[in-house]
């Protein structure tokens, strides 16, 4: 079925690609309302950031499971495993659980701390540029050695 509402979907290895630009976009959003809400100390800057923190945690969460899920079946040369994939699972685990930390703290002073909320905001941005890294892994799996479909043959060995 969903080769027939999304005809590229059946190029992947899995479906990890189709769901990590959901915490790629929410994250850095709420992290640039939060910012804002601080900055202007807005209520709708507030709940707009908290929601968007929310699903950015959920996306994470679920962009983790499914990296998690996949990671066996991704066909990479074993050099490629080792420099870049092994690296990106490890950083976003960190940002999964950064984001869940957030998340809850947010949610126990909803919709943002107002106590330290400038640590919170500096906890969003330093998991963003953490998520910015580890995005990268991705993007070099992804479009240098073919980690997320069939476009080419496979193995292709590491190279800097």
């Amino acid at each position: 079925m969903i080769e027939r509402l999304f005809p590229g979907a059946e190029h992947l290895q899995n479906i990890h690609p189709l769901l990590v630009h959901f915490p790629i976009a929410f994250l850095p959003g709420a992290a640039l309302l939060y910012f804002l809400a601080a900055t202007l100390k807005s209520d709708s800057f507030k709940w707009a950031a908290f929601w968007m923190l929310m699903l950015g945690a959920l996306g994470a969460a679920i962009s983790a499971a499914s990296g998690l899920y996949a990671e066996d079946g991704v066909m990479v040369a074993p050099s490629v495993r080792d420099a870049l994939l092994e690296h990106h699972e490890h950083v976003m685990i960190v940002v999964c659980i950064a984001a869940g930390v957030l998340a809850l703290w947010a949610l126990l002073a909803r919709p943002m701390p107002e106590r330290a909320r400038w640590v919170f905001v500096a906890g969003l941005i330093a998991m963003c540029a953490v998520l910015a890294r580890g995005a990268d892994y991705g993007g070099r799996l992804v479009y240098d050695y073919n980690a997320g479909g069939d476009a080419c043959s496979q193995p292709i060995d590491f190279s800097k």
